[in-house]
């Protein structure tokens, strides 16, 4: 699969900034860059670990701030990164958005949104059948 970037607007407390996103389909959450989240005045919320691909562990903290993107403007988690990490547009940003990767056209596509009812079935043992 190829690398897919798109740009946004991240804001936060004391202001916005215009970032350049990988699009990471296999994170969970965003991550901005220490010089961005610093910039627009988010503060650690909690602490969470993460798991890299070959296993090893990190604990990073995580906050919350507004994304603009394709016209879409939500919130959503944010890892707060170091100075030199890059930063990704994750899943869970992707999907409070309504969007998701087409990874054949390398571009983001509304996601279809499904509603689902619950309804009362009732379940018979074994012995009953």
């Amino acid at each position: 699969m190829g690398i897919v970037y798109v740009r946004g607007t991240v804001i936060g407390p004391k202001g916005s900034r215009n970032v350049r996103f990988l699009v990471d389909s296999g994170a969970s959450y965003s991550l901005l860059p220490e010089p961005v989240w610093t910039k627009i005045g988010l503060a650690p919320k909690r602490e969470m670990q993460f798991e890299f691909a070959d296993g090893s562990i990190v604990t990073r903290n995580v906050s919350q701030c507004q994304f603009q993107i394709l016209e879409e403007d939500v919130y959503s988690p944010v890892i707060l990164g170091e100075r030199d990490d890059e930063a990704l547009l994750g899943v869970i940003t992707l999907e409070v958005m309504g969007l998701v990767l087409n990874p054949f056209k390398r571009k983001l596509q509304p996601l279809r949104l499904m509603l689902a009812s619950a309804k009362e079935v009732e379940i018979k043992s074994p012995k009953e059948v």
